[in-house]
């Protein structure tokens, strides 16, 4: 196979790897964008080379926890204008339990269910299912091996999220004026602090709409 060919063909798959991203209505994992190219493709060094060729223009390639997809760059957003059907609140439940998987995960519906107080609806669950902001997990190896929950990627590339490191804590939304800021009660143990997102269903609420 001689220099010229071997380029054309890289130049090739550059191509079509750029058309795969531009094509699809989601972020696309790296295994599916590899399984398309075929094993001997670099797709480290293709993302790489697509991510420094767009890095100054409108859009730029961007990860989130290893789903990969063209966003707006993060400059251009506020001179935006985009005119879309409104989307329907999520319900107070649903906020709340997303919320819980999101800073609990892998959390089960019992745990879910002991978080809030009360008991979750299957029809809560569904409408997240629905929207794709979650998934099953796998279940747990206790007695009834019940199922867990997790957030999707779909979830991370809504919020703008790389990485689940990068949901906001709780003194961030008490700073946006999100969260309510009486003290949490003493016997309350420490661990249950995030989860002061998810009692307040409301202050969640805010936050996905801002999103």
């Amino acid at each position: 196979m001689s220099d010229a060919q071997t380029s054309e063909e890289m130049d090739t798959a550059l191509r079509l790897l750029e058309a795969i991203l531009f094509a699809s209505n989601e972020p696309v994992s790296a295994q599916s964008l590899q399984n398309h190219l075929g094993e001997s493709a670099d797709l480290t060094a293709m993302i790489e080379t697509l991510q420094a060729h767009y890095a100054q223009r409108g859009v730029n390639l961007v990860e989130n926890d290893g789903y990969w997809s063209f966003r707006t760059a993060p400059e251009l957003a506020p001179l935006m204008t985009i005119t879309r059907q409104p989307r329907r609140k999520l319900p107070k439940a649903a906020s709340e339990v997303l919320a819980i998987i999101a800073y609990h995960q892998p959390v089960t519906r019992g745990e879910i269910e002991s978080i809030r107080g009360v008991e979750t609806s299957k029809g809560t669950l569904d409408i997240l299912l629905e929207i794709g902001w979650i998934r099953p997990g796998k279940r747990r190896d206790t007695p009834g091996r019940p199922l867990t929950w997790k957030t999707t990627p779909e979830f991370l590339s809504h919020f703008n999220l790389a990485a689940l490191s990068e949901l906001p804590g709780v003194e961030e939304l008490k700073a946006a004026g999100l969260l309510d800021t009486r003290p949490i009660l003493a016997t309350m143990p420490a661990v249950e602090d995030e989860a002061a997102i998810a009692r307040d269903d409301t202050d969640f609420a805010n936050w996905v709409e801002e999103e």
